[in-house]
């Protein structure tokens, strides 16, 4: 079976929860991952750094970059791929898993967080693909894989959080558009998303939600790994489904990646 062994990793938010999870799979191909996140420095209520992923990176068996990147910052994002591109001779994979949430609505919405996650969810993920495009074109196999759910209008989605819902899509608005345009130039662009919640540091964070009733992140990364293995040619444009594409893969037991088997399983957000 193919793997990512030698190919270079660009992958945001990976200083912990899925974006970490992505990077360690990988490594253990051994993969060159470059960790682009702003947690530079341990936080008692966000455990792990980028330097902490870099070390478990190496430990398992890839090579690591440390990275302190805001990527509503367009000139730390550019340093950063370029930091990438010269500490590898290139990149492969850009993995854009960086995120911000706000689960409320419009009158409990403050537009300092509206802006946050405008700028780190949407326009994170055209910055990022767009300074990473320039060496993903002279790779082999090129991807970008960005966290994003299938795009809906269903206003069930919409009414009980605008700012979130239109933050979020707009990762996966920006991925049909960077398909069209790049897929037929042999760039597999793509969307994931987990069929469950994940039990994240960030869900920790949200009321009401039992991680006990979630699955871990490994589920995510194990399917990202299926997806990045893939050839690149003609496969883009596609939103696709954790288990689904581990069912492909020829998983059957899903048992494995539940934080609690006995529990039942919480649906994520924007599906059906």
């Amino acid at each position: 079976m193919p793997d990512l062994s030698g190919k270079t990793l660009f992958i945001t938010g990976a200083s912990r929860g899925i974006g970490r999870a992505i990077a360690l799979r990988a490594a253990r191909d051994g993969a060159n991952v470059a960790i682009a996140a702003k947690s530079d420095v341990p936080n008692p209520k966000l455990p792990g750094t980028i330097h902490t992923v870099a070390a478990e990176v190496e430990a398992a068996g890839g090579r690591a970059l440390a990275l302190k990147c805001d990527i509503r910052d367009e000139d730390a994002v550019r340093a950063a791929v370029a930091a990438t591109a010269e500490a590898f001779g290139g990149i492969d994979v850009l993995v854009n898993n960086a995120s911000a949430i706000w689960l409320r609505g419009t009158l409990d919405t403050p537009m300092k967080r509206f802006d946050l996650m405008q700028q780190v969810n949407a326009r994170g993920t055209f910055l990022c693909a767009q300074a990473c495009l320039p060496h993903l074109l002279e790779s082999a196999n090129p991807h970008i894989l960005t966290l994003a759910p299938p795009p809906s209008l269903d206003p069930k989605w919409w009414g009980p959080h605008t700012g979130y819902t239109l933050a979020k899509m707009g990762m996966s608005f920006v991925t049909i558009g960077l398909a069209a345009e790049f897929g037929r130039r042999g760039v597999a662009v793509n969307a994931l998303w987990p069929r469950t919640v994940i039990a994240t540091d960030a869900v920790n964070m949200l009321p009401g939600v039992d991680t006990a009733n979630c699955r871990k992140p490994e589920i995510v990364a194990d399917a990202a790994h299926a997806i990045l293995s893939r050839p690149a040619q003609g496969f883009s444009g596609n939103f696709l489904l954790d288990e689904d594409v581990l069912r492909e893969a020829g998983v059957t037991d899903f048992s494995q990646y539940a934080v609690d088997p006995s529990k039942p399983l919480l649906p994520d957000l924007f599906l059906d």
